[in-house]
């Protein structure tokens, strides 16, 4: 058999001295100490009467912290048992269990999510005054400036045994339906409602509770202009009126959502002149072969039903040999896919975004709520909600709001201390793990200071390290 050697002579112990892996662990926690979160969670989770051997508050940011590691379970928390020179002793899987149990009732759920709004608005005030600014969303070449956008989805996580609340879901599997809402900008997800598997798709209650919830966790001086994007599986006609209830004399909510296509509305796609498709447009901006949009408004028989001011955008694209089964008769007749897409967005368009009155960009405006599935519920499941780890239902939603806070500081700790990084500034949780989280270091003690020291070879050394300097150089919450 043939080798190159590289273990000749090579002995493996388990005697080493002074190591620390997983080291970008402390970014995460100084991310939250810096924005007063940590401060705060422990106020919202003080038990009148009770003086645990933990706070629980930093047994919270500590299990986020461990969750955008890696973690996957209570027990994983031991990892950070490997930091504690560094960060101090480390809570026990029951300890975390408790703190859990405690964060999953409504009343702490509530207070946590006060203390998140109050540590965000500290937070996206840095964002703003880093030399990148704040991220606004660019769909089609154009910035939203001014423009919150956020994406309403629901995703499924498998329960593999039997847990309180697991049901059948529509895909046939058995587990939860989380309903949540991110933050297109930044990534992060602002709420998400714990439900059993069999809820519903477009249930209006369950959105209306998390767009309540998500637009709580906005600071004011953000609320101003709002853009809230939902697929097909979640629109409804009390979504949609609740949507337009939502503007007011100070305040702008504009929104786009799928739309069940009818024999009515097919009817009206008939009527649309063919000169009348014009080719649609690609997130670069670039015009897209094979694939048409046009307005129908004008020709919707169902418009009547619904609240004025509607704009409703077909779509259509040569279908994929996979969607060929799923066409309807008028589709196979015609070659091509249709869908409809529904919003608010006014004749003269987004305010102060040229161009976004035109069909075309309405159209691709829609289109770009499907990264949700990757920065958002994929993002989401990278960190905690692969699998939900307790039987009871209770410290499962403890569980779900420690992966929220995860979300919270990954992106937190690319926004304030990556900000000049292209590469890590956007990164997904897969890579910043690679390159950052995990990054193996050395602590030394020596005249009272303690010393982490990383590896002049690593790759992305100065990455940690000036993330390091900015987040340690981050004015305290007034």
């Amino acid at each position: 058999m043939q080798h190159n050697g590289w273990d000749h002579a090579l002995k493996v112990t388990a005697e080493g001295a002074g190591l620390v892996g997983h080291a970008g662990a402390v970014l995460l926690r100084k991310a939250a100490d810096q924005a007063g979160l940590t401060a705060q969670l422990s106020g919202a989770l003080r038990v009148k009467g009770s003086s645990p051997a933990f706070d629980r508050g930093t047994v919270l940011v500590s299990l986020a912290a461990a969750i955008a590691l890696g973690a996957t379970s209570m027990s994983d928390i031991a990892l950070l048992a490997h930091l504690a020179p560094v960060l101090g002793d480390a809570p026990s899987g029951p300890t975390v269990r408790r703190a859990l149990d405690l964060a999953g009732t409504a009343a702490a759920l509530d207070r946590i999510a006060r203390a998140r709004a109050k540590a965000r608005a500290h937070v996206w005030k840095l964002i703003q005054g880093t030399p990148a600014g704040f991220p606004w969303l660019e769909i089609a070449g154009k910035t939203l400036a001014g423009w919150l956008v956020t994406d309403m989805d629901a995703t499924l996580v498998t329960a593999s045994s039997d847990k309180e609340g697991a049901a059948p879901t529509w895909k046939k599997g058995y587990g939860f339906h989380p309903l949540g809402a991110w933050c297109a900008s930044t990534r992060e997800c602002l709420a998400m409602l714990l439900r059993p598997g069999n809820a519903g798709s477009n249930t209006f209650t369950d959105h209306k509770e998390v767009l309540a919830a998500a637009l709580r966790q906005v600071p004011a001086r953000f609320r101003r202009r709002i853009l809230v994007r939902v697929d097909g599986a979640g629109a409804s006609h009390e979504l949609v009126e609740h949507l337009i209830s939502l503007s007011s004399p100070r305040k702008t909510v504009l929104f786009t959502c799928g739309w069940m296509i009818t024999g009515a509305d097919e009817a009206a796609i008939m009527q649309v002149p063919q000169d009348a498709w014009k080719p649609g447009i690609s997130q670069d901006g670039e015009a897209e072969e094979e694939k048409d949009v046009a307005e129908i408004t004008h020709l919707m028989s169902r418009a009547g039903k619904w609240p004025g001011g509607l704009r409703w955008i077909a779509r259509r694209v040569k279908p994929s040999r996979r969607q060929m089964p799923n066409l309807t008769a008028y589709e196979k007749k015609t070659g091509w896919r249709y869908s409809i897409t529904c919003t608010n967005i006014p004749g003269n368009g987004i305010t102060g975004v040229p161009g976004s009155h035109h069909p075309q960009y309405i159209d691709v405006a829609h289109r770009e709520h499907a990264v949700v599935e990757t920065g958002g519920v994929r993002a989401a499941k990278a960190m905690g909600l692969r699998n939900l780890p307790s039987k009871t239902w209770q410290v499962n939603a403890g569980w779900v709001i420690a992966a929220n806070i995860a979300a919270d500081l990954a992106a937190w700790t690319r926004l304030l201390g990556c900000h000049d990084d292209e590469e890590l500034r956007d990164a997904d949780p897969g890579t910043l793990r690679y390159r950052i989280w995990h990054i193996p270091a050395r602590l030394a003690r020596h005249a009272r200071q303690r010393t982490l020291a990383i590896s002049p070879d690593w790759p992305w050394k100065q990455a940690f390290l000036t993330c390091w300097q900015r987040l340690c150089a981050l004015p305290a919450p007034a």
